[in-house]
């Protein structure tokens, strides 16, 4: 009975008033990036090895490691549940067991990579880019893909592990055909 009465006052007045939303990046993350919306819901470690360009998009309860270097350029969207790795300790746990790993020697065995969004670009849901992974500019990466590697601009990519599928540029000649008004907006440099 008690278990039922504070399970009852945790979801009514705790996590109710919990909900994810956008807000100013500056308040939600820690860093000041001019007209950038993140989720109060995504945490980004180490914020001083990221860097984030103006017009971004970063939706709810994504994970950005900055273990090492992520660049995301300008007007990316990045939507929910995106993992961005830069740093991998698999083989680390095996080499060193149940041993006191000293700070000095973690870096045996470890992977830590930079990691690159390129301009314009969007990432699907659920997606995962692993280190030291580059998205070309224009991109657009399918929802539940698996990025590991390095992919050319405007390439549509899709997968685990993610493939070039198509090109953006492709796609967006029937769109700007559809709605020649955008021509002048269009980001193709």
């Amino acid at each position: 009975m008690l278990s039922k009465i504070i399970n009852k006052f945790i979801y009514k007045f705790l996590l109710s008033r919990i909900k994810p939303e956008i807000i100013g990046y500056k308040n939600s993350v820690g860093l000041t990036i001019d007209q950038t919306g993140a989720s109060n819901m995504t945490h980004i470690s180490n914020k001083k090895n990221i860097e984030i360009g103006k017009h971004v998009f970063i939706g709810h309860f994504n994970y950005i490691d900055g273990y090492n270097k992520v660049i995301i350029e300008e007007g990316c969207q990045i939507t929910n549940y995106v993992s961005i790795l830069t740093h991998s300790s698999h083989n680390t746990i095996r080499l060193h067991g149940n041993t006191l790993i000293p700070e000095n020697l973690l870096e045996k065995g470890l992977i830590s990579k930079e990691v690159y969004i390129g301009k314009f670009s969007y990432i699907g849901a659920h997606t995962v880019i692993m280190p030291g992974s580059k998205i070309g500019k224009g991109s657009i990466v399918s929802a539940y893909s698996y990025v590991n590697g390095e992919f050319p601009d405007y390439s549509i990519l899709r997968g685990q592990p993610a493939r070039v599928v198509g090109n953006t540029k492709e796609l967006d000649e029937k769109l700007l055909e559809e709605f020649p008004e955008l021509k002048s907006f269009y980001f193709n440099k």
